[in-house]
């Protein structure tokens, strides 16, 4: 069930059939889309959603598919199931070329293998188009649409009998034309004509009188006349008789034709359906790659989860600017069935909750949908809209009055398998009232299990769709920077009107804007707020998970690294143990050999004292040179030792900040605070946070004058991996968030970081002011700043570095 009756035009579903019969190419597609309607049976939209994307498989493919001779010849058909009725000559051409598309669309079809394009394929195997029919048509009908020669024998003689006659006829007449062109009766320039189906002499209206023969015509100012000579006049009445003989052969040839294929225009009106269909099909195929649509899993259940959905029209309207349409996510299920979508005005909420309900319609229309794959749809059996004014006055409607009376409807019809939409839901009458009516019909509608999207300014309305099941929230973003709509749908929290904001963007007085805050009171200024630092928050959050993500693919490529490294190190040990074990192996061999040798040259030597010591120290020398061990270095790691130095700290002292590595040199003191140079950075650091230290540890740690030792210095990717340009620090006392302002600012000067974000809260000013004062010291400060309003006020501190 569909309401109200104007739904298709108030949705736009209207525009989208007048584009597909811009795409049909006959009469025959128009004539299916006049029939597009609205299916409440699951097997049938299943079915209809199919067929479409097996033509967009077969247009996407390239194959070769007919694209032209889709004629409606039905007409004809109907004409020539009559008894002793004939087709004509041009319908009969008609009829040949597009037997023969609707041939072709068989061919290919039986061309395809048996699950290429089931349905359609089905489809094509109960449709027959006899090859006689066709064979003898194309007998009759040549390629230009004439009848043969050959048609019949008579035709065939009556022909040539024609063609003889005039040869015949026109050497006579260029016999008199050269003849009355001699006596300059007729200029040079005039040929033969025709008038009245016979062959004439243009002849000057002066001469008339001396060519004998009969005047057909004359011409507009009378100075020409058209003459049949005499001589001629037997021979353009033989050549008249002949055409005469020629028409009455043909229609008798056509009527034999006609009778011919009567008896199989049942077969051949269920072709041309056939036909029809394919030009039907073709052009839904090609809108929907106008579209970038697809065939979404379908379910028969009730649910929406949509992955980029786009405006059907808005999508198409864009295309032609070269623009893109900001897609829309959308999930609707069984424990979130009831969309509360709020938003400042112009923020996107009518196109989304048009979005939703032209895209279901034209699904269960049987067209394909503009979204991303990983889309799934739904199937609702009855799709109920209140969209736009429809105040009457003839039925005495007004505006609210004829929202009550969609809402009546609603509350009466609405099932678990209906899907509505409502815009401005519980407008145009007193706001109190009308939010009260509309929480009451809203809670009714829960209730009943129906699917549905409302959109709302109505804080309420927002506030019990965060307390009752069923019910979801969600917003159409906006720019609270820019005051500019994002219009993206976001599920899950309510969206700020930004009523004040807009105000005072259009240049309402600040007076007025604050007047109204004061008359509108603080439980709902304070709403609005909640929402718009929610929001703040919200995006804090989500450049703090973006940094955690960045940190979490680097640490695990450095587990990875290390993990490969670390095997293979292992393998490189074993690697080199066994080596080792090889060459102590073959050493141990020889070391055998030799001692063999030996003992037995002593034993042959009867043991000599001087070959007995030449053998031994053979032997011993073999010992050192192959069992001689390596020297290894190893260097030993070097502590860090710093040599603290007494005495005050001045311009020109070397010292450490406590609890860090770093090392610099003063290059000035201001009251508290030193100015330090560590290697090329400067910064601003407390004097209790610094440690003088000597020369000697300077010198070491920069590496002036010799190195001694390695200093650690500062490991920037580490501070930069950690940093985070927001800094919170609400509910700190003011010493200790001196501190964490302090270690802040050295990290992101040291950085390079140009702009921060310092979050201290309102309350009463204290800490805002501390934190701002101090600010005030560091030279690298080029100003501070409240943040917008949207995103904390007067709670935040931006600061701008130079």
């Amino acid at each position: 069930m569909l309401y109200p009756n104007t739904l298709e035009q108030k949705l736009g579903f209207d525009k989208l059939r007048e584009r597909l019969k811009e795409l049909c190419i006959s009469s025959l597609g128009q004539n299916y889309v006049e029939k597009i309607r609205f299916s409440e049976n699951f097997g049938m939209v299943e079915k209809l959603v199919s067929q479409t994307a097996e033509m967009q498989r077969i247009l996407e493919l390239g194959e070769n598919f007919p694209s032209q001779n889709y004629i409606d010849a039905t007409p004809y058909l109907k004409r020539a199931s009559i008894e002793g009725m004939l087709l004509t000559q041009p319908e009969f051409s008609d009829l040949k070329v597009s037997l023969l598309t609707i041939r072709l669309c068989l061919r290919f079809f039986e061309s395809q293998e048996a699950d290429a394009f089931p349905i359609l394929g089905e489809y094509a195997k109960t449709i027959k188009v006899e090859k006689a029919v066709t064979d003898v048509i194309d007998r009759i009908i040549d390629d230009r649409g004439q009848i043969r020669d050959s048609a019949s024998s008579e035709l065939s003689r009556i022909r040539k009998r024609l063609i003889s006659e005039q040869a015949g006829i026109r050497k006579k007449l260029d016999t008199i034309l050269k003849s009355a062109r001699s006596n300059g009766w007729i200029s040079d320039d005039v040929s033969l004509t025709v008038r009245n189906g016979r062959m004439v002499i243009p002849v000057a209206a002066e001469h008339k009188r001396k060519l004998r023969g009969f005047i057909h015509d004359e011409s507009a100012t009378g100075q020409t006349v058209f003459i049949e000579p005499t001589d001629v006049f037997e021979s353009n009445n033989e050549i008249r008789e002949l055409e005469y003989e020629e028409r009455r052969e043909i229609n008798r040839i056509l009527l034999e034709l006609t009778a011919y294929i009567r008896p199989f225009v049942p077969d051949l009106q269920k072709a041309y359906g056939f036909l029809g269909l394919m030009d039907f099909l073709r052009a839904k195929a090609r809108l929907a790659g106008e579209m970038g649509a697809i065939n979404p899993p379908f379910e028969n259940r009730q649910f929406i989860d949509w992955r980029e959905a786009r405006h059907p029209l808005l999508h198409l309207s864009f295309q032609k600017q070269g623009k893109k349409v900001i897609p829309l996510n959308i999930e609707l299920q069984e424990k979130q069935r009831i969309l509360i979508v709020s938003g400042p005005n112009a923020g996107g909420k009518s196109v989304a909750l048009k979005t939703v309900g032209l895209i279901q319609y034209m699904f269960q229309c049987g067209l394909l949908v503009p979204m991303l794959e990983g889309s799934s749809m739904g199937f609702f059996q009855n799709i109920f809209i209140d969209i736009g004014d429809e105040q009457s006055l003839e039925n005495d409607l007004s505006t609210y009055s004829s929202h009550l009376t969609n809402m009546r409807h609603f509350l009466s019809m609405a099932n678990k398998r209906t899907l509505f939409l409502i815009d401005e839901f519980g407008t145009g009458t007193e706001p109190g009232l009308g939010g009260a009516i509309a929480e009451a019909i809203l809670e009714n509608l829960t209730k009943s299990g129906a699917f549905g999207m409302i959109n709302t300014h109505y804080t309420n309305l927002k506030v019990l769709a965060d307390k009752t099941e069923g019910l979801v929230n969600g917003a159409m973003r906006f720019d609270g920077e820019h005051l500019e709509p994002l219009y993206q749908l976001e599920i899950g929290r309510p969206g700020s009107s930004f009523a004040f904001e807009i105000a005072s963007k259009i240049g309402l007085p600040k007076a007025v804007v604050a007047r109204a805050k004061e008359k509108l009171g603080t439980q709902q200024v304070n709403f609005e707020k909640l929402l718009k630092e929610l929001d703040i928050e919200r995006r804090v959050f989500a450049e703090k998970n973006i940094e955690i993500g960045i940190k979490e693919r680097k640490l695990t490529k450095q587990v990875a690294d290390y993990t490969a490294l670390k095997e293979k190190l292992d393998n490189n040990e074993k690697k080199i143990v066994n080596e080792a074990k090889q060459k102590a192996k073959n050493l141990l061999a020889d070391a055998n050999q030799l001692i063999e040798n030996t003992i037995r040259e002593i034993k042959e030597n009867k043991a000599e004292k001087e070959k007995t010591k030449t053998v031994r120290t053979t032997l011993e020398n073999f010992g050192k040179n192959n069992l001689k061990l390596a020297e290894v270095t190893e260097t030993q790691p070097v502590e860090e030792e710093y040599e603290p130095e007494g005495g005050d700290i001045t311009p020109g002292s070397y010292v450490r900040i406590s609890g860090q590595t770093a090392i610099g040199e003063v290059l000035s003191i201001k009251g508290k605070d030193a100015e330090i140079r560590i290697g090329d950075l400067k910064s601003n650091v407390k004097l209790n946070r610094l440690e003088k230290v000597s020369r000697k540890t300077y010198r070491a740690a920069t590496g002036e004058k010799g190195l001694k030792t390695t200093s650690k210095g500062v490991d920037m990717n580490e501070r930069m991996l950690n940093f985070s340009f927001n800094l919170d620090m609400r509910g700190k006392r003011g010493e200790e968030a001196l501190g964490m302002v302090d270690q802040f600012m050295d990290n992101a000067i040291m950085l390079g970081y140009d702009e921060l974000r310092i979050v201290h809260g309102k309350g009463d000013g204290i800490l805002r002011t501390l934190v701002r004062n101090h600010l005030r010291g560091y030279k690298q400060v080029a100003g501070m700043y409240d943040e917008h309003a949207d995103r904390g006020g007067a709670g935040v501190t931006i600061v701008k570095l130079r």
